[in-house]
C-alpha cells in the first residue's frame, strides 16, 4: 500500500501537470520544480524513518508514512494555487520517503531465505502498479473540467493509505527488530510463522541473536539487550569509523542507488508525454494513452523480474538489466536527434520507434535494476546498521530522482531531448561497471553472511569462493577426510 501511493504519485503528475500548467498559469521552471521537488522532501521523510522504525517499530512506522501521505494528497487535491499546492507536495513527500526506506526493509526482515528476493521484490511491483493506477487516472479525468480534473487525479490518491489502517492488523512485527528489543518470545512466533520450517525458525533466530549480541543459550522471552537496540551510534559506525565491510556495503548501497536514478527512470516516466509529443503525438489523450502503455510495461516486466530474482540471481538480472537500458536510451537519442533534424516533418517511423523505446527502456528498468535496488540495499546491511544504512540509499535514490526530475525541460531545452538521452546512457554505461565490479552476488545468503562476503571491494569474489566452500563442509560433501582442513574452513 505504501508503495502504490508513491507510485501513484509519480505516475499522476506526469499527466496532471499538463492540466495545472494550463489551470494556474504557471511556468515550465515551476512545472520542474512542482514535480521533483517532493524527491527533496522526501529525503525527510527517509531521513526520519530509520530512527523511527528502530524506536516504534517497523509495523507503525509504515503507518506513519501513510498517514502522511494522506494529509498531503487531501491538500494537493484542494489546493487553490499554486503555493497551496506545493505545500501538499510538501507533506506527501515526507510520507515518501517514509515509505520508500520502511517498506523493502519490513520484507526483508520478515521473508525467508529462500524466497527473500521475491518478496522483498513487491515494494517495486505495487511501485509500478501505482504508476500504472496514475496513468489511467490522467486519462479518466481527462474529460473532466479543466480546474476539477487534476484535482480529482490528485485527491483520490488518499484512498488506498485508508487500507493501511485495516491492513496493519494483520501484520507481525519484525522478528529482528523484536529482538533488538529483548523480545525473544515474540520474535521466536513470528519466525515460525514466517519461516519454511521449524528448523529454519531455529537457524534465523540464533543469526539474528548474534548478531544483536545476545548469547545463544539465552532462551527467555524477555531479555536485557545492549544500549544500541535503538539505533544509538549506528551513525558513527556507519560514516566515521566504518570497517571495511561496512564501507564496502555502504558504498555498494549508494552507488546502487545513484545510478538507478542518474540513469534517467523517472525523469523519462514523469516527463513521457513531452517525450511523444517531441516524436509527433499532438493529441493529449493519445499522449495519455501512451503513457498507460508506459506504465504497463513497468509492470508487467516487474512481475516477470519477481519470479527469477531467486532463481536467476542478482547479478545477471542486474548486468542485463542495464545494458538494455542503455541500448533503449542510445536508440531513442538517435530517434529524437533524427526528428530535431527534420522539424516540421511528421514521421510516422519516429514516432512508432520512440514509442518502441521507451517502452523496452522502462521494460529492462523494471526486469533488473528497478526491483533490485530495493532487494539488494535492504538484505546487505548487518542487523544494527539496516535501518539507518537503507535510509541513506533511500536519500541518494530520491536526490537523484529530484535533481533528474527538476533539470529535465532545462536540460533538454540546451543539449536537446535527443542528447539529454545520451547523456543517460553514458550514465548508465558507468553504472554497468560499477556493478559488475563492486557487487557480490547475494541470492540464496542469509543476511547474516553478507559481512563475509562483503569488504573486499572488486575482490569479493574471493570471499563467495570461502562462503561455498564452509556450505559445502558444513554438508560434509568437502573435507571430512581431513579434519584440520574442515575446520580451518568452518572457522
Amino acid at each position: 500500500m505504501t508503495s502504490i501511493l508513491m507510485g501513484y504519485d509519480i505516475g499522476v503528475m506526469s499527466g496532471a501537470s499538463i492540466y495545472i500548467e494550463k489551470d494556474l498559469k504557471v511556468t515550465d521552471t515551476q512545472i520542474e520544480i512542482m514535480i521533483g521537488v517532493i524527491e527533496i522532501y522526501s529525503l525527510i521523510g527517509s531521513a526520519m524513518a530509520g530512527k523511527t522504525s528502530d524506536w516504534v517499530g517497523r509495523r507503525y512506522t509504515i503507518v506513519i508514512s501513510g498517514a502522511i501521505f494522506f494529509i498531503g494528497a487531501i491538500l494537493m487535491g484542494f489546493s487553490t494555487n499554486y503555493t497551496f499546492l506545493m505545500c501538499g507536495r510538501f507533506v506527501a513527500g515526507i510520507g515518501v520517503g517514509y515509505a520508500l526506506t520502511i517498506a523493502p526493509v519490513y520484507s526483508a526482515e520478515v521473508s525467508p531465505t529462500s524466497s527473500r528476493g521475491f518478496l522483498t521484490s513487491f515494494p517495486e511491483v505495487f511501485v509500478n502498479i501505482g504508476i500504472l493506477l496514475g496513468y489511467l487516472s490522467n486519462y479518466a479525468f481527462s474529460f473532466c473540467p479543466l480546474d476539477l480534473g487534476w484535482r480529482l487525479m490528485l485527491g483520490v490518491g488518499a484512498i488506498p493509505s485508508v487500507g493501511l489502517a485495516v491492513g496493519v492488523l494483520a501484520m507481525p512485527e519484525s522478528p529482528r527488530w523484536l529482538v533488538m528489543q529483548g523480545r525473544l518470545g515474540e520474535a521466536k512466533r513470528v519466525l515460525d510463522r514466517t519461516s519454511d520450517s521449524k528448523e529454519e525458525s531455529m537457524l534465523r533466530l540464533a543469526d539474528i541473536k548474534e548478531a544483536a549480541g545476545i548469547p545463544e543459550e539465552c532462551n527467555d522471552d524477555i531479555v536485557q539487550v545492549s544500549g544500541h537496540s535503538h539505533g544509538e551510534g549506528v551513525w558513527k559506525e556507519l560514516l566515521v569509523h566504518p570497517t571495511p565491510t561496512v564501507r564496502h556495503i555502504l558504498i555498494a548501497a549508494i552507488g546502487f542507488h545513484f545510478f538507478q536514478q542518474a540513469s534517467g527512470i523517472d525523469a523519462l516516466v514523469l516527463y513521457s508525454p513531452r517525450v511523444f509529443a517531441k516524436a509527433g503525438i499532438t493529441s493529449t489523450n493519445q499522449l495519455l494513452l501512451c503513457t498507460v502503455g508506459v506504465g504497463l510495461s513497468k509492470t508487467v516486466f516487474t512481475l516477470v523480474a519477481t519470479f527469477f530474482l531467486d532463481r536467476v540471481g542478482r547479478r545477471p538480472l542486474l548486468l542485463t538489466s542495464m545494458a538494455g537500458m542503455v541500448g533503449a536510451l542510445v536508440c531513442l537519442g538517435t530517434s529524437l536527434t533524427i526528428v530535431d533534424q527534420h522539424e516540421g516533418v511528421r514521421m510516422t517511423w519516429a514516432v512508432i520507434l520512440c514509442l518502441c523505446c521507451v517502452l523496452a527502456y522502462v521494460g529492462f528498468f523494471s526486469s533488473g535494476i528497478g526491483p533490485i535496488a530495493w532487494v539488494y540495499s535492504s538484505e546487505i546491511f548487518p542487523l544494527r546498521l539496516r535501518a539507518q544504512g537503507c535510509g541513506m540509499g533511500v536519500a541518494v535514490n530520491r536526490l537523484m530522482s529530484g535533481i533528474l526530475s527538476m533539470t529535465f525541460i532545462s536540460l533538454y531545452k540546451a543539449i536537446t531531448m535527443g542528447g539529454t538521452f545520451f547523456l543517460y546512457a553514458a550514465i548508465g554505461t558507468v553504472g554497468w561497471i560499477f556493478f559488475f565490479t563492486m557487487l557480490p552476488e547475494t541470492q540464496g545468503r542469509t543476511l547474516e553472511d553478507m559481512e563475509v562476503l562483503f569488504g573486499k571491494f572488486h575482490k569479493w569474489r574471493k570471499a563467495n569462493k570461502l562462503l561455498e566452500k564452509k556450505k559445502r563442509v558444513a554438508h560434509g560433501d568437502i573435507g571430512t577426510s581431513d579434519p584440520d582442513n574442515r575446520a580451518h574452513l568452518l572457522a
